[in-house]
């Protein structure tokens, strides 16, 4: 790659160029931005381009303006070791730019991946140089940006590309990525590698003058002061230059010297000189192998001898020769090299060089190497003798010659300017005899005429070959033959020369040999064979000898007699079946050799080709019959006939015309039911030459016009059974009749009937009752009942052992229990109901067994429910209401005593049937607590029962509670049960304890068994009063017993006497020391109203919008806490405003304050109807809020 040219300055003088640092980091790139000056035509645009201050640029003409500024300088060496503060990062970067190098002119990608599963939108990356310079808007020829995205994987990939890149692009970069509140962070360093080029002159004594003390940039370069100088640089004089070179005092100079030198030279930044310095690298001086090299390249002639020489520095270094990269080693019998030593000269002797000898030879000596190439110049091989032209006939063989200038030269034979073939399957043979080489063709055809040459290094030499055709001579021609389809075909000729191949084409289409046909070629015999001819065979065949314009040529006539192929209809019994009204196309294929003229008939009548509804067709191929529309009268037996010179042949064909059914007659109906009918009818009187498959049924209400089918399937008997009719509905009915073809018209409908039902039987016939001259009967309603309604119901018996029935009410009774009166006592009966309609009496409802006429005695007995088997418990004040059942007949004598007294009627209200006896309290007291006797009587039978009912109440508290002993921080506490236990066991008991400071009751334990207790982790300087509660299943007592004396807690080995005092009385009457205040809320956002009270006992707060309580509403919140109230209105609308009250209650007395709320903003007229405010508030917000927005 060549050096890069210097760009001069106007003046003559070289420009002023900064050497790199030796740590191979290349100041940081800087872009320029070069402006073209305005062209004549003010609407073109302006052409941007962005290059970079290195390269070589012609200067500016005069009156042109170049602006320039730095995309920024990279992190300086000694800030990259610096920890540099970023934000938290997220794993946002799945694939990390990874530190890179290039050398100078060559390209580089950074490549940086995001997942996007979990993101919604792309992600913002932004692409940095050192700290601050952003990249995105410095793209150009030299950098560019790309963003790309897989749907497939969901990863967004972004690459920096940097093309032709320079010393100066090395640095450290940064990738930045952003979603939302996530942010991820990558460095990485780009190196530009380049190899010195030698010495830079730079003036480091303006270079190295600070640009400002002690800032960041102090020790580099002030590229930014040598830009704005430049133009006064280009004008300075030549005295202005530098004289001496500095970099090589300071190379050559000692440590303790640099300080000297920068003084001498007036470079202030002394430390930043250092710092270059250090970097700069440091050259060290090579010892060269060789005093002098091969040359380049060297030339013999083939046969010739070659001397290369090199002339070493050092005569013991050890030297090996190569070529093309293979050690050349010495052999004593090999005279090929030779290797001889003159002093410091090394030469290897080439003898009898080839072209073998033509390649790369190098010498290696100790690490450095040497090349040189070798060119052997071979002498050119002329033609002594040159070919000569031939002119002969094919099927001869044919040899040409040639002559050369040397043995064993390299020729090459061409035909037409194309290279013979000379492989082992070619045509075309080579030899060579000394001098001389030979081309040798031994079957000569007429392809191989061309002109033919042969081609050495020192000329070449061509002759034609001409190769002709033999006379051709016929012995015998094709003859002309007329040949019965099916027969073979034999064509045959002779023709000279014999061995001469040649085609047979048909028609001009060449014919190709086959499983049936067989080309034939036997010496001077053409034949042509086909096994089976066909009418494809007929035609002119022709006999063309290849090579030759003569051809031979004869006619082959096919005949076959004519035949009708009805069996490839496969029609049944040559019988075609069409549909009434449809066209028939009837296709017969026919053959025969000429074509044979067709003839149809039906009967003795002829059907002509211009018929108008049939007429008959014929083709090559076949012949069609066609109706266009078919009838009845079309059936029958069509005949056809076919003639041509070969024969006749005669065929029939039957045409059956088939068409729907007639419609059946009107449809009857005999027997009715209650969902259901039964009907027949008769089978069409014409099936429309198709058989019957079935019947499709229809009916309708008779008031509507609405036919529905009963059947999808198709019935083939003539009876159906219509079901799922309404009641009382009349109906009609009707028949379709389907064959093959279709389905018939509708039949007339039937007459009109209605379906009615009688119901089915009554259900639970049982005995109700039984006395010496009655039997009463009981009985459900049937389970059916049509539409026919039940007009009631009929009651008949019989005596046992006879089957005569006897009606026992004349009129229907509408009621299920009946008494049959005016029997005999001791006789047996049965019973039986019937149910009756409009449609008649339903089937009778028998009891089982016959029924006794006589009544009888049965023993009363009490069936008590389970859960009154036990004590049965109530609280006070809750109602009892007990059902106990008995049995017993005659109907048993009912008696209730409570504890053995009778019951007073104003106390318990007791109602006896005759199966039950129900005892009832409305609001039940403690006082109807006790046993109840309950007796059932039936002449001398008794049976009782006892019902033990406890009316339970809340406890009283305990009698007496005291302190037994104060020890430490516990209390012992001693107490006796309550006297009333509330008509229930005692439970448990809730002890409490106070504060004798601020007497708010805290509960130590709940549910506790026993009467004494131990109080223990109380506080050490307090004194304590405690309280206990009695509890049974009713709950705790409402009041509760506490000690008479309080409990001090004091410190272990001290004791104090405390002097007795009284009481102050903090009760106090409610008192709001922090009033309401007005507010205005924003709608939508929630607000609180406070206020602070003052009171004891503590008082009732309550709160109320417009003087009305709020209970139970989901918009408030309601605290409260050491006396301050606070309500919460949860997003207010406007119908929350209004005037606010709190008012607090107490024994002592009440207190209350009032506020205004006002709620400003947004609800629409739709959204508060939809929040359900009443209209005539809703017409006064809007209202108000018109007139503040006027205001505003």
């Amino acid at each position: 790659m060549p050096e890069p040219t210097k760009k001069d300055e106007p003046n003559g003088q070289p420009e002023e160029s900064v050497a790199p640092e030796s740590s191979g980091a290349p100041p940081p790139p800087e872009i320029s931005l070069e402006v073209s000056p305005p062209p004549e035509d003010a609407s073109s645009t302006k052409k941007l381009s962005v290059e970079l201050p290195n390269d070589s640029v012609p200067v500016p003409a005069m009156g042109r303006k170049d602006s320039v500024w730095s995309l920024g300088e990279g992190q300086a060496p000694d800030e990259l070791d610096k920890p540099v503060d970023n934000p938290p990062l997220s794993t946002l970067l799945i694939e990390r730019p990874l530190s890179g190098a290039v050398t100078v002119g060559g390209d580089i990608t950074f490549v940086a991946k995001v997942e996007a599963k979990d993101l919604l939108r792309k992600p913002t990356i932004k692409w940095f140089k050192g700290k601050w310079m952003d990249l995105a808007s410095k793209t150009g020829k030299h950098l560019q940006l790309k963003e790309t995205f897989d749907r497939l994987t969901k990863v967004h990939t972004f690459e920096m590309h940097i093309i032709k890149a320079k010393d100066n692009y090395a640095g450290n970069y940064r990738c930045e990525v952003n979603y939302k509140d996530k942010f991820d962070s990558c460095s990485f360093d780009l190196e530009v590698k380049e190899a010195e080029t030698g010495s830079q002159n730079i003036d480091i004594r303006s270079a190295f003058k600070r640009s400002s003390e002690g800032q960041e940039d102090a020790g580099e370069l002030d590229f930014s002061g040598l830009l704005k100088h430049r133009n006064q640089r280009e004008h300075k004089q030549q005295d202005d230059t530098p004289e001496v070179d500095v970099w090589e005092i300071l190379k050559n100079a000692r440590p303790d010297q640099y300080e000297k030198i920068a003084f001498m030279y007036g470079i202030t930044d002394l430390r930043g000189l250092l710092k270059r310095l250090k970097k700069m690298p440091k050259e060290e001086k090579k010892l060269e192998a060789f005093a002098k090299k091969l040359d380049p390249a060297y030339q013999v002639d083939k046969g010739g001898k070659i001397r290369l020489v090199v002339d070493l520095a050092d005569p013991t270094v050890e030297l090996k020769w190569y070529k093309n990269g293979q050690e050349i080693r010495p052999s004593p019998n090999q005279r090929k090299y030779i290797f001889e030593h003159k002093g410091t000269q090394r030469i290897m002797v080439i003898n009898n060089c080839s072209a073998n000898d033509d390649a790369a030879y190098s010498v290696v000596a100790g690490d450095e190497k040497c090349s040189t190439e070798l060119f052997v110049k071979e002498l050119p091989v002329k033609i002594v003798k040159g070919i000569e032209p031939v002119k002969t006939t094919v099927n001869e063989r044919i040899e040409l010659e040639c002559e050369v200038s040397e043995e064993g030269a390299q020729v090459k034979w061409l035909k037409n300017g194309v290279e013979v073939p000379t492989g082992v399957r070619s045509r075309y043979r080579v030899k060579c005899e000394g001098t001389k080489h030979f081309l040798v063709i031994d079957d000569a055809s007429r392809d191989d005429t061309g002109t033919y040459s042969i081609m050495a290094s020192g000329g070449t030499s061509e002759a034609h070959i001409q190769v002709d055709l033999k006379p051709l001579k016929v012995y015998q021609d094709l003859q002309d033959m007329t040949v019965l389809l099916g027969q073979p075909i034999k064509l045959h000729c002779e023709i000279y020369p014999g061995n001469v191949p040649g085609r047979w084409y048909r028609n001009g289409q060449l014919i190709q040999p086959s499983d049936r046909l067989n080309i034939i070629h036997r010496n001077k015999v053409h034949r042509l064979e086909i096994a089976a001819s066909s009418l494809h065979d007929a035609g002119d065949y022709t006999f063309v000898p290849e090579g030759y314009s003569q051809s031979l040529s004869a006619k082959i006539h096919i005949i076959d007699p004519p035949r009708v192929l009805l069996d490839s209809l496969n029609f049944p019994d040559n019988t075609v079946t069409v549909v009434a009204g449809n066209k028939l196309r009837l296709e017969i294929p026919i053959s025969g050799e000429p074509a044979p003229r067709v003839v149809w008939m039906k009967g003795e009548r002829v059907i002509l080709e211009s018929g108008h509804r049939v007429h008959a067709e014929t083709y090559s191929d076949h012949t069609s019959l066609t109706i266009e529309v078919t009838e009845r009268e079309d059936t029958g037996n069509y005949k056809i006939v076919l003639q041509n010179e070969a024969g006749e042949a005669t065929a029939s064909v039957k045409i059956k015309v088939v068409d729907i059914p007639d419609p059946p007659e009107a449809p009857l109906v005999p027997v009715v039911g209650g969902d259901w009918c039964s009907m027949t009818w008769e089978p069409p009187k014409y099936d429309g030459g198709s058989p019957i498959l079935g019947y499709y049924i229809e009916r309708k209400k008779k008031q509507s016009s609405r036919w529905m089918r009963l059947n999808f399937d198709l019935i083939k008997e003539t009876t159906f059974e219509p079901k799922k009719m309404i009641e009382g509905v009349p109906y009609e009915v009707r028949i379709f009749a389907v064959n093959a073809i279709g389905v018939s018209k509708p039949s007339e409908p039937s007459k009109a009937f209605t379906p009615l039902a009688v119901t089915s039987e009554p259900t639970m016939l049982v005995v109700d009752d039984v006395t010496d001259t009655t039997v009463t009967v009981k009985w459900r309603p049937p389970e059916t009942i049509g539409a026919a309604g039940l007009d009631g119901y009929l009651v008949e018996y019989c005596v046992e052992g006879t089957n005569d029935w006897v009606i026992s009410n004349k009129e229907l009774t509408e009621k299920t229990r009946y008494t049959i009166t005016g029997l005999s006592p001791g006789c047996k009966i049965l019973v039986r109901v019937k149910a009756v309609n409009a449609a008649g009496a339903s089937a009778p409802r028998t009891l089982q067994h016959a029924i006794l006429v006589k009544e009888v005695v049965e023993p009363p007995k009490i069936r008590v429910p389970r859960h009154l088997k036990q004590t049965y418990t109530r609280k006070v004040g809750e109602t009892v209401n007990l059902v106990v059942p008995f049995m017993g007949k005659p109907r048993p004598k009912v008696t209730w005593l409570k504890d053995g007294n009778p019951i007073e009627p104003s106390q318990v209200s007791i109602r006896n049937t005759d199966c039950d006896s129900i005892i009832f309290i409305r609001k039940a007291e403690r006082s109807h607590s006790g046993k109840y006797d309950m007796t059932v009587q039936v002449e001398n039978h008794v049976d009782t029962a006892i019902l033990d009912i406890q009316i339970v109440d809340l406890p009283g508290p305990p009698q007496c509670v005291n302190i037994e002993d104060v020890w430490g921080g516990n209390v012992a506490l001693v107490w006796t049960p309550p006297k009333d236990n509330g008509n229930a066991p005692i439970t448990g008991y809730t002890i409490q304890k106070a504060d004798k400071k601020t007497m708010e009751w805290f509960t130590c334990i709940e549910h506790y068994h026993r009467n004494c207790i131990t109080i223990t982790e109380l506080v050490v300087g307090n004194e304590y009063f405690f309280r206990i509660f009695s509890e049974n299943m009713c709950g705790l007592s409402e009041t509760a017993t506490q000690t008479k004396k309080s409990a001090l807690i004091v410190k272990e080995g001290l004791q104090m006497k405390t002097q007795e005092y009284n009481d102050h009385d903090f009760k106090e009457a409610p008192k709001f020391t922090q009033p309401l205040i007005n507010t205005f809320a924003v709608a939508g956002y929630n607000t609180t109203l406070n206020c602070s009270v003052r009171a004891n006992p503590r008082p009732k707060v309550i709160w109320m919008k417009n003087k009305i309580t709020i209970i139970d509403d989901p918009r408030y919140r309601m605290f409260s806490s050491q006396g301050v109230c606070t309500l919460e209105i949860r997003k207010p609308s406007p119908y929350d405003g209004g005037m606010y009250t709190c008012k607090a209650i107490n024994e002592l007395g009440e207190a209350q304050v009032d506020c205004k709320l006002e709620v400003k903003g947004g609800f629409t007229f739709y959204e508060l109807m939809q929040r359900g405010v009443p209209l005539h508030l809703i017409d006064k917000y809007m209202t108000e809020s018109k007139v503040v927005e006027q205001e505003k």
